[in-house]
Parts: C-alpha cells; sequence; structure tokens
C-alpha cells in the first residue's frame, strides 16, 4: 500500500447522496480478486452511456457528457467531495480499489457507511468527514471555480484550501499511523516476520513430527 503523508491535489464534487457501493463499482465486475484494473469502470453506469462488462475496452465507450467525471475540468482529480452516506449497500472491498485505481486518494463528505470506511483505510484511501456546513462550502467553491485544489495533510489533518483557510479533521491514531507508513494487513504482519520465523524453527525443532 503506498504511504500517505500530503497531497495538494484538484477536487471533484459528487453531489449525490447514498451513493451505494453497487454504484461505485457494479456487480458484474467483482469476479475478479485482484486489486487493480477497476478504475475504468469505476461509477460505470454514470459515466457511459452503454453497458459495461468485465474485459471490455472502454476508451471507445459512449461517455455520459453530463456526469462529473467525464468533464474536461475535473480530468485527473484525486479529491472526491461526497455527501452523506457514501459508500452505502455492500461491503464489497471492490469500491476503495475501483477508487483508489481510478486516482482517488482522499474522500471527503458528511458521513460514510461504516464497513466501506473501514476498508478505505486499508486500501490507501483517506475518508475526511467534516461538518455539513463546510462540506457545503467545499461544494459551492469547487463548482465556481475550475481547477480548485485543496492541500491534506494527514499528520497535521488538515485540510487548507486555495485562500489559506484551513479546517481539521479526526482520524483514529492507530489508522492514521498505517497510512502514513503505507501498511496495510499484510504490511503490519510483515513488521514482526522475525519473530514469526523465530517462532516456526523453534516449533519445527520442538516437533519435527508435524513437518515430515
Amino acid at each position: 500500500m503506498k504511504p500517505f503523508t500530503t497531497l495538494d491535489a484538484l477536487a471533484v464534487p459528487l453531489d449525490r447522496a447514498n451513493v451505494d457501493t453497487d454504484a461505485i463499482i457494479p456487480k458484474q465486475f467483482l469476479k475478479s480478486i485482484k486489486r487493480s484494473g477497476f478504475g475504468p469502470n469505476l461509477f460505470d453506469e454514470w459515466r457511459y452511456l452503454d453497458h459495461g462488462e468485465p474485459g471490455q475496452e472502454c476508451s471507445g465507450r459512449p461517455k455520459n457528457p453530463d456526469f462529473v467525471l467525464n468533464k474536461a475540468r475535473y480530468q485527473g482529480a484525486q479529491i472526491l467531495l461526497t455527501r452523506d452516506n457514501f459508500g452505502c449497500g455492500s461491503s464489497r472491498e471492490h469500491a476503495p480499489w475501483a477508487l483508489e485505481d481510478y486516482g482517488f486518494r482522499v474522500l471527503i463528505g458528511t458521513s460514510f457507511a461504516d464497513i466501506f470506511f473501514n476498508n478505505c483505510f486499508k486500501n490507501g484511501v483517506l475518508p475526511i468527514v467534516l461538518p455539513a456546513a463546510q462540506v457545503d462550502e467545499l461544494f459551492r467553491r469547487c463548482e465556481a471555480a475550475e481547477g480548485y485544489r485543496l492541500v491534506v495533510d494527514l499528520a497535521a489533518q488538515t485540510v487548507t484550501r486555495p485562500d489559506g483557510t484551513t479546517v481539521t479533521f479526526d482520524v483514529d491514531p492507530f489508522r492514521k499511523e498505517c497510512l502514513l507508513n503505507g501498511w496495510d494487513d499484510i504490511g503490519l504482519t510483515l513488521r514482526h516476520a522475525d519473530k514469526i520465523r523465530a517462532f516456526e524453527e523453534k516449533r519445527r525443532a520442538e516437533h519435527p513430527y508435524y513437518f515430515a
């Protein structure tokens, strides 16, 4: 998992509440358990005018010109502004995989579904919860100014607007440490690789018949 420290990036406003995981990555794309390759199908039913299928080349598919991610001014965005209850529905981990594969490292909204919220941290995506008034202000400014960028500093737990205004956010200390260091569950386990090897060698010596 890539470490997350600071991000200075373009923001894009997805002005919809209760966006469920089937909208984030539709069910037909769940056949693969690889963490990569889902970006082209992020919000598939909203981004494209046709029905998408696994393995389909997306570059030539007709795009919905009214969908925000298809607008030229938001290309390359890495910060997604969201509304209430983002990531609700089924607990598919493919949803944060698709968001991260597309290029999003930060989500900012008023609330996130619990399982989706946890899965984001495990996959290198930082979900930030802010009060509704602050999120409303970010939406207004992002929609009004082309090229609207935000600076997210995880160590300081701040989001800074182009005018210099800074707001703070809360994050669990353990999740913060994992993101700062790029530790997913496997990475956390491998921090104890020497102890694991020592235990295995001791067990092999004490119970060799287990390994015959």
